[in-house]
């Protein structure tokens, strides 16, 4: 079987890797052209366009970084839909707006292509690892057919139902838990190393209590009790999927007063430089934060 993977970048990379160690033949594309040679290192095929690896491949997958790249790649003259070979399989893991999945959907149900949206969670530890969890939407017939190529880069594979912005749902709920995770732990430890707290001390205390949680775990022990916020997952990716989850909320008809605060502090975060460092710097950016409450008061009640 020949499987192309376009986006060979944080996410990709580990996961086309593994698709080569699981025996597939892997056609490998990115703009990068360090990653396509670090991937031909590892025995990959690299030098195809998206249009011959539609033509040629019985599986595409991609794992792209915006909404410019995902409508390009699959909706471009040159793009995978308008030159998919008869019966090829496309496997999107990208995180973008539910709208834009229906939009390729409806596309590749005109030219009779098959196609599933299966966005994931577990960062780019879960990719090497291949720990993923998978959020599927799309017809449950080829998720079938899709299931044992996903079930070789995740431990948590789901198919959530046939509608097929249904697994970027699900993933957009995950990512604005964890962006009230992150937010939270990143106050919370704020607000004890000011009062001069062991903090190692404190995360073994709430690790068995009912502040416990793995994005504390996650963000303190790999980030922040280390000081090296070299990205797992940045912050202006987060802030993206936030700003996904606002579209949503105003298409709906629905406000979530703690979801637009929420969004702010990430948009000021990202302003502040934290963008490309990973999402545990709020943390720092926090940290850094000068607010005179008494201040704050006169000003809400001016």
């Amino acid at each position: 079987m020949k499987i192309g993977f376009i986006g060979l970048g944080n996410m990709g990379y580990p996961m086309s890797r593994n698709l080569l160690e699981s025996g597939y033949d892997v056609y490998g594309l990115d703009l990068n052209p360090e990653m396509e040679r670090r991937f031909e290192a590892l025995g990959g095929q690299v030098g195809q366009s998206v249009e011959s690896l539609a033509k040629t491949c019985d599986v595409v997958m991609t794992s792209l970084p915006s909404v410019v790249a995902y409508e390009h790649v699959y909706l471009a003259e040159d793009g995978l839909i308008r030159h998919a070979a008869p019966g090829v399989l496309l496997i999107d893991t990208s995180t973008v707006a539910p709208e834009n999945n229906e939009n390729v959907e409806k596309v590749a149900n005109d030219y009779n292509v098959r196609f599933l949206q299966a966005p994931v969670s577990g960062g780019v530890v879960g990719a090497e690892n291949r720990t993923l969890t998978f959020m599927a939407g799309g017809k449950a017939s080829v998720f079938q057919d899709a299931k044992p190529i996903i079930d070789t880069l995740g431990a948590n594979v789901f198919h959530i139902d046939e509608k097929i912005s249904s697994g970027t749902m699900t993933k957009l709920i995950n990512n604005l838990l964890i962006g009230f995770y992150t937010a939270g732990v990143s106050e919370a430890v704020a607000l004890a190393k000011k009062q001069g707290m062991n903090l190692d001390g404190l995360f073994d205390v709430m690790n068995v209590s009912y502040g416990q949680s793995r994005i504390y775990e996650r963000n303190y022990k790999t980030f922040m009790a280390t000081n090296d916020y070299n990205p797992g997952f940045t912050l202006s990716l987060l802030r993206k999927d936030l700003g996904f989850v606002k579209e949503t909320m105003e298409q709906v008809g629905l406000d979530l007063p703690v979801t637009n605060v929420l969004l702010d502090v990430y948009e000021e975060a990202e302003d502040a430089g934290y963008g490309e460092k990973d999402m545990a710097s709020l943390y720092e950016h926090v940290g850094k934060q000068k607010i005179t409450f008494q201040a704050k008061r006169e000003e809400s009640t001016s």
